[in-house]
């Protein structure tokens, strides 16, 4: 399966990669990029099914915590050296953008 990287799944990408032996949860996943959960849900789906990720339920009982279980998600091996390679990636087409559109001095 082609994964689409999009700009929201780049930066989706990097908050997995600020931290690649950590889990994370869709609303602070949602925080940290100040994406909305209808956009971070679908990106953590997808890369789910590629295998970048791969995610568990919480083990609380919610009435306990006073809260809904939340769905933990990690990088698998292959998707952090995938997400690495991408986001690199996504960098340098980036830079490479900044570079052709940034005015040439002394111009008018």
């Amino acid at each position: 399966m082609v994964m689409r990287l999009t700009g929201p799944t780049i930066a989706v990408l990097e908050q997995f990669l600020a931290a690649p032996d950590e889990s994370r949860y869709g609303l602070d996943l949602g925080t940290r990029t100040a994406l909305p959960s209808g956009t971070i849900h679908p990106i953590l789906a997808r890369l789910e099914a590629v295998g970048w990720v791969r995610s568990e339920w919480e083990r609380i009982d919610p009435a306990t915590a006073g809260r809904p279980r939340r769905r933990w998600y990690r990088l698998t091996p292959e998707g952090r050296s995938a997400a690495a390679e991408q986001v690199a990636r996504a960098h340098a087409r980036r830079a490479r953008l900044t570079t052709r559109l940034r005015p040439v001095q002394g111009l008018s």
